[in-house]
């Protein structure tokens, strides 16, 4: 489970590691009456769990009240890959003379952890990694054994550290490990760990991931993954059929089938486990708003999510939207009938038995359109 930035950063700054200045608001009217605490110039950052937020508009620079003003209400009217501003994160702008990226994670073939560093931090490490992987420091780790003072000497020599900032960045590389460890973390990374030119560092951007399975040993983080958990998780891809189903592997399934029968998915739609109505009403809605969907296949095997709940979100989304197009159900599991009585009277509602049939159903319908 992938933390929003803001919630990792709060995990860094609790355990000794510099970040910006900064506040988290959920209205426009906060920013507005808050950002004195930050003054200029300072950077909107949408909380959403993706990559390259910057690219896609979610990142703001501002310099001045009026530009606050304007960039304020853009960025909480946006939608990203899905995915609605509800948070935006209001930092000072740093002014960043080197940048470095640093991550933990596990190489499940080896079953080690794994640190990985770079001087060449920033977003499009990933590019760089792939064009020169040679700049790309990976040092496997034994779980048994853990974190050693010669790992760290060896990343910091090939980091090329002045050695002015040396032991500071030490500090931070072991208090990465300690959080990675005491926190169950399938990744944490830092990218970038900001060199600024007043010499300080901070950590500019961050992410973890935590393992899902071990949430039960940390009772502190449990609120902050009953919120995230509201998510949805959404891939757009280039097809017209609209896929929306529980967790990732009957999502992946349900795709796989569209396509071996010869249709084309418009997007991966993960509703995950016991979502709310309300949480299958905000999904929908964004699919039926999707001009390239010509028809929705919705996949859905109840054992935590209710059937009834996921039919009174659709209900709801047909009701809330002026889009109306055709949707194929194939509803099955917890409170299957009383989900299957809600839907049958409704409007361009398809409800069959199989997900064979609802793939093909869909596929029928798209060619039709």
């Amino acid at each position: 489970m992938k933390l929003n930035e803001y919630l990792a950063k709060n995990i860094l700054k609790n355990e000794g590691i510099p970040i910006p200045r900064g506040f988290i608001s959920r209205r426009p009217e906060q920013v507005l009456k808050k950002y004195k605490l930050i003054g200029f110039p300072l950077v909107l950052k949408a909380q959403i769990p993706i990559a390259s937020r910057k690219k896609r508009g979610g990142i703001l620079f501002v310099k001045n009240l009026d530009e606050l003003k304007r960039h304020v209400f853009e960025i909480f009217s946006k939608n990203i890959s899905g995915y609605n501003i509800e948070e935006v994160l209001v930092e000072e702008m740093i002014n960043i003379q080197r940048e470095i990226y640093l991550s933990f994670t596990i190489d499940r073939g080896e079953r080690k952890y794994v640190f990985m560093a770079s001087s060449m931090g920033g977003i499009d490490i990933e590019n760089i990694a792939k064009e020169k992987p040679s700049i790309i420091i990976k040092i496997h780790i034994d779980p048994l054994i853990g974190l050693l003072e010669y790992h760290v000497r060896k990343a910091l020599k090939k980091l090329n550290i002045s050695d002015i900032h040396r032991e500071n960045v030490r500090n931070i590389i072991l208090k990465m490990y300690n959080i990675f460890i005491k926190y169950d973390c399938e990744l944490i990374e830092i990218n970038p760990l900001a060199i600024s030119s007043d010499g300080r560092i901070y950590a500019v951007d961050a992410k973890i991931m935590l393992d899902e399975s071990a949430l039960y040993r940390h009772r502190d983080l449990i609120k902050m993954v009953n919120y995230i958990s509201r998510k949805y998780s959404y891939v757009e891809l280039d097809g017209d059929i609209g896929i929306m189903s529980n967790g990732a592997g009957l999502t992946m399934a349900t795709m796989d089938i569209v396509k071996y029968f010869g249709g084309n998915p418009a997007n991966f739609l993960d509703i995950g486990g016991g979502a709310s109505a309300d949480a299958v009403k905000n999904a929908l809605k964004m699919l039926l708003n999707k001009s390239n969907v010509k028809v929705i296949l919705i996949n859905i095997l109840g054992g935590i999510t209710r059937c009834d709940e996921v039919a009174r979100g659709i209900v709801k989304a047909i009701d809330e939207s002026s889009m109306e197009k055709p949707i194929v159900i194939r509803l099955m599991g917890t409170n299957e009938e009383e989900g299957i009585k809600i839907l049958l009277d409704r409007k361009n509602i398809i409800i069959v038995d199989s997900m064979e049939e609802a793939a093909k159903r869909a596929i029928k319908i798209s060619r039709e359109e």
